[in-house]
């Protein structure tokens, strides 16, 4: 299980958002409708400035198109400064109760200006890794 195998991706014209889920079969129990998901994401900056990332919004929908809005300050308590041609990376979790899911969000930033823009956060999808390729698996 690959924490680095970025599969989904939104760049916008300062910053990259990459996204990698992955299923932590351990943490999970099926029995009990509980599919304990993680996701790392890497925040690319490729403006000119200095920014930090402010607050998010998180969008979660369940296989039964039941969704949670999560919004906070910062992520994983953090409120990171990222500097031109710089990355920041952070590993969180995302517990469901079906075995597939998506999430989908938004990112606020700050400029060294002081102005506050939002970057989108890809769709990306909490599946199995079987899920992907039944075939092999049969």
């Amino acid at each position: 299980m690959s924490k680095e195998n970025f599969q989904y991706s939104e760049t916008s014209e300062l910053l990259q958002i990459e996204a990698a889920p992955f299923y932590i079969p351990e943490r999970s129990s099926p029995v009990d409708n509980y599919f304990f998901y993680a996701y790392t994401i890497k925040i690319t900056n490729h403006g000119q400035q200095k920014v930090q990332l402010i607050s998010r919004h998180w969008q979660i929908r369940n296989g039964n198109k039941e969704e949670n809005e999560v919004r906070g300050e910062g992520v994983v308590g953090e409120k990171p400064f990222i500097e031109p041609g710089e990355s920041y990376q952070y590993t969180s979790f995302c517990p469901i109760t079906t075995p597939t899911g998506n999430m989908r969000g938004k990112f606020k930033f700050r400029n060294e200006a002081d102005l506050d823009f939002w970057v989108p956060i890809p769709l990306f999808f909490l599946r199995k890794p079987e899920t992907f390729f039944p075939q092999a698996h049969a």
